[in-house]
């Protein structure tokens, strides 16, 4: 009698420095969540293929309590896949004086840094994965090759064009990216190559973005599931027709729920942190009272004046108008700070750094530490929410 097979649950990101963003961590601990109802087991595929340079670089820091951007630079070619980026003592220094003590990578690489950053998660049951491991990698040179030979780049361009006339955003163009590059083994250097270019023969081929859900199957034959964000799961859409003509099932696809890490001593609901967002104070007071603005309503210039007088009057009313709708935000700010005791755009930059979800800023290295914080975190994944909110303890 033959056990059945153990369904896989996979997430990931293309690695990045302090494990920016910290979305990978609410990813890699839904994925642990998925795999538990599914009886199975999660694996985290670290995008170490990836040569957005930009991308894995780029991340942030505190001075005090005020965000600052950074940006660390490598010493390799600019088509260096991001696993083979050089981590040095140099750059280990610079960490560490960005964000304080880390542990000592694993390799003097990103890669290495990343699977020392994650410890935390690996200790929960995630299994890292690299689909640059020689040993993995190289029995499936034969099979891409075929896939290369069935021209599926036309597979791709035809479901973009179906896709843009369903109106339908595409967040990569199969007309513009290349579905298909070689990488060096040896040195990382990842290059693009046009139809008809052969692949260098101490080269792997190197399937393109819009072709890795595929090569991410072909990997782990026992995929089950796959936990993606919005633009992730969007460009899944343009394999939709290749899965059958490559002899692959495609896996069930699980939203990437959101989490918020919240202010000591704050809750919020769900309502309330979008009205943060936008800066809707007035969603925090339910009888604001007169506003300042209300003191011109029904304000008109006498029909008996002159014209040039009445026009004078309505300009002047336009700025003490606008200038009283000043005073009304403030007063609403004000009416926000009382219910939410703590200035409510202070809160606001807190939860949307730089104006975006502090999931998408900050680097996932500030939860990694907390041990306690991802306790309640992976708790409240496992329970099925789709956006979790977590007070700072």
């Amino acid at each position: 009698m033959t056990s059945s097979p153990c369904p896989l649950v996979a997430t990931g990101q293309q690695i990045g420095a302090g494990w920016t963003p910290a979305l990978s961590v609410v990813k890699a601990l839904a994925a642990l969540a998925e795999a538990r109802r599914l009886g199975g087991k999660a694996v985290y595929w670290l995008a170490d293929e990836d040569h957005d340079r930009l991308e894995v670089a780029a991340t942030v820091g505190f001075q005090g309590e005020r965000l600052v951007r950074h940006r660390f630079r490598f010493q390799a070619p600019e088509a260096t896949a991001a696993g083979w980026l050089p981590w040095t003592a140099a750059q280990q220094r610079e960490a560490e004086a960005l964000w304080g003590g880390l542990p000592e990578p694993r390799a003097p690489t990103l890669r290495g840094h990343a699977l020392a950053l994650g410890a935390p998660l690996w200790r929960r049951g995630l299994t890292p994965f690299s689909p640059t491991d020689p040993a993995a990698r190289g029995p499936i040179q034969g099979e891409l090759e075929r896939w290369r030979a069935l021209g599926l780049e036309r597979d791709l361009v035809r479901q973009a064009e179906r896709l843009e006339q369903a109106g339908i955003p595409l967040p990569l163009d199969p007309r513009e990216q290349a579905a298909w590059f070689s990488l060096d083994p040896a040195s990382g250097l990842r290059r693009r190559l046009e139809p008809g270019d052969p692949c260098p023969r101490h080269c792997w081929l190197s399937p393109g973005a819009a072709l890795r859900p595929l090569m991410q199957s072909l990997l782990l034959p026992e995929l089950a599931a796959a936990v993606l964000g919005p633009a992730e799961r969007a460009y899944w859409r343009l394999t939709e027709p290749l899965w059958e003509r490559v002899g692959l099932t495609s896996p069930r696809i699980v939203d990437r729920p959101s989490v918020f890490v919240l202010p000591r001593g704050l809750a919020l609901t769900a309502g309330q942190l979008e009205a943060l967002r936008h800066s809707r104070w007035e969603a925090f007071s339910s009888d604001p009272g007169s506003l300042p603005s209300a003191a011109l309503s029904g304000l008109r210039p006498d029909p008996g004046w002159d014209p040039a007088l009445a026009q004078r009057f309505t300009r002047e009313l336009s700025r003490a108008t606008q200038r009283l709708l000043k005073l009304d935000r403030r007063l609403l700010r004000d009416l926000a700070a009382r219910a939410l005791g703590r200035d409510p755009e202070r809160v606001r930059q807190f939860l949307f750094p730089l104006g975006r979800p502090q999931e998408r800023v900050l680097p996932g290295l500030f939860w990694l530490r907390d041990e306690e914080l991802l306790d309640r975190m992976e708790a409240s994944l496992g329970k099925g929410s789709r956006l979790v909110l977590l007070e700072q303890k």
